[in-house]
């Protein structure tokens, strides 16, 4: 028995001192603990007389073991230091890596300017949900399932009543529908619409406004829009309204701006007229302020929607809407402020 104690501890001593991890010397003492434990098992079979001197034998054998193994511990975990110091080691005399900051995206840029300017004429943001009911996004809007305005839209359905907005709109219907007038709000967000060419994107980013008050006339909407030009582009942009037709305004007009590449001269990018398309607006119609609960002989309001990818385009000279969502980082870098 003796002997093989002896045997034991000399196996478990010449492997402690080749076990280079703290892993493999927690193992192997496991394995010492568990083979110890058969070796004291075999106690029953000596002579009673012998077996208070072998314990003490294997008890002296345990802890000098033990103590090796504490040593032991101590030397491994100093080596697993030193060789992750090491590898986590920085040479301060190597130039750093230069790492290059972000930037907000143009439409973002342009979502934010437009939030700025409108904000300082005392409009607060409202933004609704991207997927609507039918009701907010044509019905309560005046235009109901057999209106022929539905044909301007390719919208996206997800069942029967639910859909991808196709317009900010609805987030007006919503906010009439909780507040009494005077109400002066923004509503931005992505619209979903099934159009796809050099100038229209399936997503794209709306922003529209809304004021409902007593007196509001389509003067105010336009010294408004004025107002936006100048500080949206230069001081010298001016604004025109044509007439044009929106289920959810009467009168509805489409407003222009005089060119910002010619001054209203003529040029390529406004095919010569000296005016350039933006965004549509009106007078809210009756039936959408009788909708939401709001007394249209008492009340009247203006509405305006534009698409911020449409400033962003015209702001920044970009010829290709699709530009703005291949995220090359080329193009996006001219926009770093």
């Amino acid at each position: 028995m003796k002997e093989k104690l002896q045997a034991l501890c000399t196996e478990i001593e010449t492997a402690m001192a080749e076990v280079a991890t703290s892993r493999g010397l927690y193992e192997l003492k496991v394995k010492f603990q568990s083979e110890l434990k058969g070796v004291m098992s075999g106690m029953r079979d000596l002579p009673k007389e012998e077996r208070p001197a072998f314990g003490k034998i294997v008890n002296e054998y345990k802890q000098d073991l033990e103590e090796k193994f504490e040593t032991r511990a101590a030397a491994v975990k100093e080596m697993e230091m030193q060789a992750k110091y090491a590898a986590e080691r920085i040479d301060i005399t190597m130039p750093g890596k230069a790492y290059k900051a972000g930037a907000l995206h143009p439409i973002t840029l342009v979502k934010n300017q437009l939030i700025d300017i409108f904000a300082g004429m005392g409009f607060k943001v409202f933004e609704g949900p991207e997927i609507e009911t039918d009701y907010y996004n044509f019905t309560a809007l005046n235009t109901p399932k057999d209106h022929p305005a539905r044909d301007m839209q390719d919208t996206f359905y997800l069942a029967e009543n639910l859909l991808l907005r196709t317009q900010t709109s609805a987030g007006q219907i919503r906010v009439m529908e909780k507040e009494a007038p005077p109400i002066k709000i923004l509503s931005p967000g992505r619209v979903f619409r099934s159009d796809d060419d050099a100038t229209h994107s399936p997503m794209f980013h709306q922003m529209e406004g809304l004021v409902v008050d007593k007196g509001i006339t389509l003067c105010d909407l336009q010294g408004m829009l004025a107002e936006f030009a100048k500080k949206m582009f230069t001081s010298s942009t001016k604004v025109r309204l044509r007439p044009s037709y929106f289920p959810f305004t009467e009168p509805s007009v489409e407003v222009d701006l005089s060119c910002s590449e010619c001054g209203g001269k003529g040029c390529r990018l406004c095919k010569g007229t000296g005016w350039i398309e933006v965004l549509g607006a009106g007078m809210v119609n009756r039936r959408v302020l009788e909708n939401c609960g709001v007394d249209p002989d008492e009340y009247t309001g203006f509405a305006f929607g534009m698409g911020i990818e449409r400033i962003a385009m015209l702001k920044y000279g970009v010829n290709n809407i699709k530009t703005l969502f291949e995220n090359d980082t080329r193009f996006l870098e001219q926009f770093e402020e």
